[in-house]
């Protein structure tokens, strides 16, 4: 999967997750900073993560994604 699919997945998870326009959405995104996710916010998003690309995702590893891109570039450096 590319990572422009990958980023594609995502942005439907985000609009949907945080009532957010896909247009709206860039690799920037801050999901704190920008959408005032807080970390239940953020655990349920990496579980839809987890879900829908079928990755693990170690705690230690979810804590270092704060933004779109950073969660593109994690799914993509790590796919089976």
């Amino acid at each position: 999967m590319s990572e422009k699919e990958i980023f594609e997945k995502i942005s439907e998870i985000i609009e949907d997750r945080f009532e957010i326009k896909a247009d709206e959405i860039t690799e920037n995104l801050n999901f704190q900073e920008d959408l005032d996710a807080d970390s239940i916010d953020i655990v349920e998003f990496v579980l839809e993560l987890e879900d829908v690309f079928g990755a693990e995702i170690p705690d230690e590893d979810a804590e270092n994604i704060h933004t779109v891109g950073d969660a593109v570039k994690y799914i993509y450096s790590h796919q089976g």
